[in-house]
């Protein structure tokens, strides 16, 4: 409700203000840094000073681009011991379009105490991914995260990092009974429009009654001042949200909420303090498509001050309108058709360019995907085909080219809550830091009730993807995580052993065993950083990172994991199931039991990465098959006679090559020698090594520059298992597990297309039918799927998740029945 006091005054230039209306671009364009903010109305008096806010968000934004992920997962219930898929959508923040910028995402499923149990480095390409979890037979059941996020999504707050939940049942192992009684432990907040309740002007507070796990409760009361005296009542509305209007009359008064939960406990809890000078903001929506924002003042000093109004959705300005304080007050109508979808961020700025009040006001989608999907029947007998038609469609109904993943499921009794969906996520749920109870409820329809429950959210919810002093900073602002724009980066630390200090300015190799050679080389920053830019760097593997130990074997080196250590809030219910689950948990242990012991072997299906066959430093201008040669017992003899290009030399005792350059020119230094890919520096090992576990060696005749790094010439040596054969690895180099990008597992399930197939006596017990996460549906029309169904009569769910080259993000669900065989 909005104060009718009748002296707030609208001058006729702020009755519709202008947009901004950036001009269209390219994600290269956006990424290579242009940005346009035009067409900006200028009100009387409005100072350069504030005129100049959006183009310095602008500015920002261009700089740290915010960017999305959204993870389709295949159930929202999995019981110890089974397979978890997932499909990844990466976006920009701004229009919701593919963003094929990072090229490696990072998904953790972390336990109720907020410590990941498994972790994955997803490969990413054309801006989408997928991978999967196998969750351990021992894991405790409970309700788990899952979260993703890429390394230049490091850079903001842990909030905004992609999050949803999934429940891990151990069939295995007792689970926690709900007791009939349990305490419901609720808690309330209560959010000042604008941030501060002010003596003397009208306020809007919005309020939220959750429980102790975030969710929800119904509540009504009363806010009383320290008299006792009655000065508002409340009650909720949808999800325990809800607002209230009252004046608070003196500065340092205590005013209290006393709150009536639905078990008939009572809650008493203070408001926030109420200032003796101060602005607040209230946004009402008295007439359709129009808002009226009111900015109020208690200081008399503001009588001459401009203020603006800034308004953006998703770092896209959209209003920027400023006015003069008249009778302490500032108002601004708003069209509501200039603003963007989604969540749009008003701030108020005074003429010293601080942020007085700041509100969010949702306006609900009408951009997004419709996806079309049916079966071919209604019902099912058990290892029937099932075809499965599906087409998307635009706003104007046209058909659309859309990347989907498609999950099929039974449905029983643990798993009746649906997953996330792509399309309130994006729009509501990404944007907003803190969890939103249902949020595909803001898009069902378009009622005044929804309109109050969305406000009322806006109301409650938090926001602080940046901070404006560093959108208004005149420098830079510098980021501590780039993005992974080719490929892995492995990060670390190059310090002195004596003194721990960092060593700036080295030459640090990085290599993994194998017989495709592959090398990584830095030089270490001034910090002591180093970091590797891997490629195709998949599975499990050994590295070698080392500096050249002939120069200096002092060094300490650190490798560094990729995981991000910060987490957002959070507070999962524990597990607790009613002995109504009792027959569905027996089931899918049993389905469980039954699909590793008949079906395991095909979980370890991969499709393999395609490699570049060469290695990294390309063809060799020599190379020789040692099994073509008279085997020697010692290198030494083996380079002096099969090896003309590269001259064995002795100095001191040491031993040293000459690679012959291309003018048959013995060049001056030893050149970087490799064995499997691994750099040895000291030559006497390289002579020492067995030359009958060596299958091959190449030779680059010539300089060969690595980086930053100039080499006399290459030579490589590879055995015939890539293992490095009998050499022992340099003491002060750092060998070390790590694991690579996660490849890839292929979804099994079996096909009944013939007689024989569907008469087999081996059990069928899926709980999961099918899952593809590289669907796409054509721009003319629709596309078609089968899979077959199996033994276990019920209902089952088809949930599609989708996003369009163009941003258009949609999800839809159908259900249909597999019969008991008469």
């Amino acid at each position: 409700m909005r104060d009718s006091t009748s002296n707030f005054v609208t001058t006729s230039s702020l009755a519709s203000p202008r947009p901004l209306r950036p001009r269209p671009w390219g994600l290269g364009l956006l990424l290579c840094g242009t940005l346009w903010a035009t067409g900006l109305p200028a009100a009387h008096a409005q100072t350069d000073s504030l005129r100049a806010i959006p183009g310095q968000l602008s500015r920002y934004t261009r700089q740290h681009l915010p960017e999305k992920l959204f993870l389709h997962v295949d159930r929202p219930v999995y019981v110890s011991g089974e397979m978890l898929w997932f499909k990844l959508y990466a976006v920009d923040g701004l229009y919701h379009k593919p963003l094929p910028v990072s090229k490696v995402a990072y998904v953790e499923l972390l336990n109720p105490a907020q410590k990941p149990v498994l972790q994955a480095k997803i490969s990413v390409e054309q801006a989408v991914g997928q991978g999967t979890f196998v969750l351990p037979k021992n894991l405790p059941s409970g309700t788990y995260t899952i979260r993703a996020y890429t390394n230049w999504m490091k850079n903001t707050a842990p909030d905004f990092y992609f999050h949803s939940t999934v429940t891990v049942v151990n069939t295995s192992a007792t689970v926690a009974v709900q007791t009939a009684r349990e305490t419901l432990g609720a808690e309330a907040q209560f959010f000042p429009e604008g941030g501060h309740l002010v003596q003397g002007l009208p306020a809007t507070v919005g309020f939220k009654v959750n429980d102790k796990h975030l969710r929800g409760v119904e509540a009504s009361g009363i806010i009383v001042d320290q008299r006792g005296n009655n000065v508002a009542q409340f009650r909720t509305l949808k999800f325990g949200l809800g607002s209230f209007t009252f004046t608070p009359t003196e500065a340092g008064a205590s005013y209290s909420a006393i709150i009536q939960l639905p078990n008939k406990q009572t809650l008493t809890r203070k408001l926030p303090a109420v200032l003796e000078q101060g602005y607040a903001l209230h946004l009402s929506h008295d007439q359709p498509g129009t808002l009226t924002i009111t900015v109020r003042t208690s200081k008399a000093t503001d009588a001459a001050q401009d203020v603006l109004l800034l308004g953006h959705a998703r770092h896209i300005p959209s209003v920027a309108v400023s006015a003069r304080f008249r009778d302490n007050a500032a108002v601004f109508t708003v069209d509501e058709k200039t603003l963007g979808e989604g969540i749009t961020h008003f701030t108020v700025f005074n003429s010293a360019r601080q942020p007085l009040a700041e509100r969010l006001y949702f306006r609900a989608p009408t951009q997004q995907l419709t996806l079309s999907a049916s079966t071919d029947k209604p019902a099912y007998a058990s290892r029937e085909k099932v075809t499965l038609q599906l087409a998307g469609t635009t706003p104007a109904a046209r058909p659309a080219a859309a990347n989907l993943s498609v999950a099929v499921y039974r449905l029983d009794s643990l798993a009746t809550a649906p997953g996330p969906d792509i399309n309130s996520y994006l729009w509501l749920a990404a944007d907003v830091k803190g969890p939103i109870e249902s949020p595909a409820y803001y898009f069902t329809d378009h009622t005044p009730e929804t309109a109050q429950a969305a406000d009322n959210l806006m109301l409650t919810q938090g926001w602080s993807r940046f901070r404006w002093d560093q959108v208004l900073s005149p420098t830079k602002t510098d980021v501590a995580f780039q993005p992974e724009t080719s490929g892995h980066w492995i990060q670390g630390r190059l310090t002195h052993g004596a003194t721990g200090q960092p060593a700036a300015g080295i030459p640090v190799y990085l290599a993994s065993p194998s017989r495709q050679a592959h090398l990584y080389p830095t030089v270490s920053k001034a910090d002591g950083g180093i970091g590797f830019e891997t490629r195709d760097f998949f599975g499990p593997k050994e590295i070698v990172v080392q500096t050249n130990t002939q120069v200096d074997s002092t060094y300490r080196i650190e490798v560094f994991s990729p995981f991000s250590t910060e987490f957002a809030a959070s507070t999962l219910a524990p597990l607790k199931l009613a002995g109504a689950y009792r027959a569905s948990l027996s089931q899918r242990h049993l389905q469980a039991q039954v699909q590793n012991a008949y079906f395991k072997k095909f979980t370890t299906l991969y499709t393999l990465p395609a490699n570049d066959s060469l290695p990294f430093y390309g063809k060799p201008d020599e190379r020789y098959l040692l099994d073509a040669y008279t085997r020697f017992k010692v290198m030494e003899e083996v380079m002096r006679e099969y090896v003309p290009g590269v001259l064995v030399r002795i100095r001191k005792g040491q031993y040293h090559f000459q690679v012959v350059d291309q003018l048959k020119r013995p060049m001056t230094d030893d050149p970087l020698v490799l064995l499997d890919g691994v750099p040895i520096f000291n030559i006497n090992k390289v002579i020492a090594l067995d030359p009958l576990k060596i299958q091959k060696l190449e030779v680059v005749a010539g300089k060969y520059f690595l980086g930053r790094m100039q080499h006399q010439g290459l030579v490589s040596y590879t055995t015939y298992k890539g293992d490095l054969g009998s050499y022992k690895l340099d003491s002060h180099a750092l060998l070390q597990e790590y694991e690579g990008l996660q490849l890839q597992r292929e979804f099994y399930a079996p096909r009944y297309e013939t007689a024989e197939a569907r008469q087999t006596r081996r059990p069928d017990f899926r709980n999961l039918l099918y899952w593809n996460p590289q669907v796409s549906t054509p721009a003319t029309g629709s596309t078609a799927l089968d899979f077959y169904t199996a033994d276990v009569p019920g209902k089952y769910v088809v949930v599609i998740q989708g996003l369009t080259g163009t941003g258009l993000a949609g999800s839809t669900r159908l259900t249909f029945e597999v019969k008991q065989p008469l």
